[in-house]
């Protein structure tokens, strides 16, 4: 079942108060790879869903940046997304593989460290279209955060002129040619089932991800009528210096803990 947890064995931690986990977990019948990092104890807390960005190699989830949210009480859970650390299938950028972002919510929502109705996706670049898409999916999900998020796959194909040949490798061409395989990847054709509230957090100088992205979303989910909360920075970039960056995590994971029990 998606979701199920296979097999696990502790991985080095590099904070005593949190366990590491490397995670073997069902997707789509796939056995998938993703990290668990939660405060040691019996305690029951929220879930956050760690979606990373990139492809493959580059953008690959870091431990520390997961136990900067273990650290304020959450149970994280990481996928590797498919054919990444050994696991099964091919990565294929928000198409199939968004199977791997749900069937991470599921593991979460099903942990017994986790409240089921407590559980939060957070998704940095390309995995901000990672997040939305398993919220469309999932029920009960409690929050939805978006930092330097993807959502539109055809403008980032036309902004990233370094991508366009992995793109048009993994996704099957060109907007141009198959516009349909974009939009299918492109959350905001798809937001009228969204039920969380969703935080959008961007950087004004953001070259990787511009700032184009949050405002399409903003946009559309307030024509929807639907919650979101945007933190603009314009002077920021992609990734945020480190003070600006920690003081952004607590106040974001405030914002989680704020949001009601679904």
């Amino acid at each position: 079942m998606n979701g199920d947890i296979i097999d696990q064995y502790r991985f080095p931690s590099p904070h005593p108060g949190i366990e590491v986990f490397v995670v073997t977990y069902m997707s789509q019948g796939l056995k998938v790879k993703g990290f668990f990092a939660a405060p040691k104890g019996n305690g029951v807390y929220d879930g956050f869903l760690y979606l990373r960005g990139g492809i493959k190699n580059v953008g690959q989830v870091r431990v520390p940046r997961l136990i900067e949210f273990a650290s304020r009480g959450f149970a994280v859970f990481a996928p590797l997304y498919r054919g990444n650390g050994g696991g099964e299938g091919n990565e294929d950028f928000a198409g199939d593989d968004r199977y791997d972002a749900f069937a991470g919510f599921e593991l979460l929502r099903r942990h017994p460290l986790v409240h089921p109705g407590r559980v939060h996706l957070f998704g940095f670049s390309r995995g901000g279209a990672m997040a939305l898409h398993a919220a469309l999916m999932a029920e009960k999900v409690c929050s939805v955060a978006v930092w330097g998020g993807v959502t539109d796959m055809e403008l980032t194909y036309w902004e990233r002129p370094d991508l366009r040949r992995m793109m048009k490798r993994v996704i099957g061409g060109t907007p141009n040619r198959c516009p349909e395989r974009y939009r299918h990847r492109t959350p905001l054709y798809h937001l009228e089932r969204l039920k969380a509230p969703v935080l959008i957090i961007h950087g004004g100088r953001d070259e990787n991800v511009s700032i184009e992205h949050a405002w399409r979303l903003e946009r559309r989910l307030k024509q929807l009528g639907k919650p979101v909360t945007s933190w603009y920075f314009p002077a920021f970039t992609h990734y945020f210096p480190p003070p600006a960056n920690r003081e952004i995590v607590q106040r974001l994971t405030q914002w989680m803990q704020q949001q009601p029990t679904v």
